[in-house]
């Protein structure tokens, strides 16, 4: 379905763990569809740079070492949502993260006579994603990434692009931590599994294969949301 046939704007929102891929999918999703994705962490530092009224309290409540209020999240959200560049759609990820954020979300789109059209989770096995994310790392020298089991450099020690012999991987990339990220995930995401299958909007995707698979299925299905 082409981006230019929808009559209203599409809300998406995309769920999955840490390195369930949901970052690259969103950005194939903007480009297939002329749609925006929207993290939270980028809505605040768009809005505070911004120097919007809600930007200017999350500030204020970041400078003073606290967590930004779900009120002032949703009204950047809202506030954000209202640009045209955002005519076409929305992908939101990261954002609801609770049952309270969900209903106050509902709340927001209510108001502009918006709705969701689907919550797609990205379902992935967590033994296999302990591998996956455990197993990463990146030349120091230009960011490409690697991986224990899944793609090493052609000469050992040194990599296939830049041929810089230093590697890097991330502190909190090893199989424990990501093992209790991913337990936090699914204790924190378990009631929104829930919210939106009670809606009628919860859809699911197998991430745990190649990217372009993802990207044909997901595609697929958000074309048929759209429809």
């Amino acid at each position: 379905m082409d981006a230019a046939t929808i009559t209203a704007p599409a809300v998406l929102i995309l769920l999955g763990p840490p390195g369930a891929g949901k970052g690259t999918q969103a950005r194939m999703l903007e480009d297939k569809f002329g749609l925006v994705q929207l993290s939270t962490g980028d809505l605040l530092r768009g809005a505070v740079a911004a120097g919007t009224e809600a930007g200017k309290a999350a500030k204020a409540v970041m400078e003073a070492g606290d967590l930004v209020s779900d009120g002032i999240v949703t009204a950047i959200l809202r506030d954000r949502m209202a640009e045209t560049d955002c005519a076409k759609g929305v992908i939101l990820d990261g954002f609801p993260r609770t049952t309270v954020q969900a209903e106050a979300l509902d709340g927001l789109l209510a108001s502009t006579d918006q709705k969701i059209n689907a919550a797609i989770s990205l379902e992935v096995d967590d033994t296999e994603m302990v591998t996956r994310i455990s197993g990463r790392y990146t030349c120091a020298g230009c960011g490409e990434g690697y991986h224990d089991t899944y793609k090493q450099p052609a000469e050992d020690g040194k990599c296939d692009k830049c041929g810089h012999t230093e590697f890097t991987r991330r502190a909190d990339d090893n199989a424990e931590t990501v093992a209790s990220r991913l337990s936090a995930y699914h204790a924190q995401t378990a009631p929104l599994i829930d919210y939106y299958q009670a809606q009628g909007v919860l859809k699911g995707i197998d991430a745990m294969g190649q990217i372009d698979d993802i990207a044909r299925d997901l595609q697929a299905l958000v074309g048929d949301i759209m429809d």
